[in-house]
């Protein structure tokens, strides 16, 4: 019992060590313009500020949560935190890419560092002035970025040697979608560099040959009123909603961009590839909580959707400005937590970690453009278990 409560204490200790708390700031001033949540309420970030020679460095981070495509769905989320900042946790765990101390964020740690509350359900994209009384939803995403963006230039962000808009999942959409939109709202002397962790989904069709995110994005793109928005070079070219997938757009972004993604991003087989409306009878279900549970047609198939995703990266080209680190694990998201980060046990492509390859991309000490050996050729993944 005595040797149990020993390692408890100082697992909880290293916890502590790798990651801290950070309180939350309310926009209030927003609110008189229209950025708001989708139950009207203010938008929110926590912030670490940056001290001695990161002081004048930027790292404006977008948190994730899924999308709402339609009023009954958006309703659903409306009284969350992912629909409400009443509804948020007051103080929000910094490790990973967030951390303060350079043992664990070597390059960033002593940026300003602001992680972005999700209440919009849209990515950010949503601009509708009209509020149906009977539901009383915002669909207000695009202004809130503005809002955010300009509250943070307010408080010396005007003033930046760097900046770096980044985002996980829905946020890693966004940090896509805004990425020359960042840039246009920078000072010009300012190095302005964009960053997406599993913000990579792409238009695939499920197990059963439908094309289920399709037509889910394009009713996004509708009831948020999101197409003016997204790049004017894609949709003079295509739909809004084919707009809403990096894939189609990324080739247009002037701003330097790193991608990092799973190959078997677990989201994305969760949602894209077999979701419960393509899966009635739940065959998929424990390979999706589990890829060592995945049966070899299961397997077959999850290989196949690998392939999808590295040709959907064909647009995103080889400049040395742009950098990826796409690796062959079952996760999603790996940028906020220390164990992907950067740890000693942490994941790697070409002997590197995702902190040192982001980093050396960032400073120029060195380009990054890898992709991972299909699955289960990387022992270094740490795949998601899910319950």
């Amino acid at each position: 019992m005595m040797r149990v409560c020993i390692v408890l204490v100082g697992l909880l200790s290293l916890l502590s060590i790798e990651a801290y708390e950070v309180g939350l700031t309310f926009l209030d001033s927003a609110v008189a313009q229209g950025a708001v949540c989708l139950d009207g309420s203010a938008p929110a970030y926590h912030m670490d500020k940056g001290f001695g020679a990161g002081i004048d460095n930027w790292l404006v981070f977008f948190e994730g949560g899924g999308w709402c495509n339609n009023v009954t769905n958006c309703l659903a989320r409306r009284d969350t935190r992912l629909g409400s900042s009443k509804q948020m946790l007051t103080t929000e765990t910094f490790s990973g890419m967030f951390h303060n101390k350079p043992k664990y964020n070597p390059d960033f740690y002593n940026w300003n560092r602001i992680k972005v509350r999700y209440c919009d359900g849209a990515s950010f994209t949503g601009d509708v002035e009209e509020v149906d009384p009977k539901t009383n939803l915002h669909f207000r995403g695009a202004r809130i970025f503005r809002a955010v963006i300009e509250d943070l230039l307010a408080k010396g962000m005007k003033n930046a040697t760097n900046a770096m808009l980044a985002g996980c999942s829905a946020g890693g959409l966004t940090s896509i979608l805004h990425c020359d939109n960042f840039r246009s709202l920078l000072p010009a002397n300012t190095t302005v560099k964009c960053l997406s962790d599993a913000g990579f989904f792409i238009n695939a069709k499920t197990i059963i040959g439908t094309s289920h995110i399709e037509g889910f994005y394009a009713d996004v793109v509708k009831t948020h009123g999101s197409a003016k928005v997204l790049s004017p070079a894609c949709t003079s070219k295509m739909s809004p909603g084919l707009c809403f997938f990096p894939q189609n757009m990324v080739q247009y972004i002037e701003t330097p961009i790193f991608l990092i993604n799973a190959a078997y991003d677990s989201w994305q087989v969760k949602n894209i590839l077999a979701p419960g409306v393509a899966d009635r009878k739940g065959t998929w279900r424990d390979c999706k909580l589990d890829i060592t549970k995945c049966s070899s047609a299961q397997l077959n198939i999850l290989q196949g959707y690998r392939q999808e995703f590295l040709k959907a990266l064909t647009g995103f080209d080889n400049s040395p400005s742009r950098g990826m680190f796409i690796n062959s694990c079952y996760s999603h998201c790996q940028t906020g937590i220390q164990e992907t980060w950067l740890r000693n046990d942490s994941p790697l492509l070409s002997n590197t970690t995702i902190a040192k390859a982001v980093g050396d991309w960032y400073y120029e000490r060195g380009t990054f453009q890898k992709i991972d050996c299909p699955y289960p050729c990387d022992k270094t993944c740490h795949n998601r278990v899910f319950e």
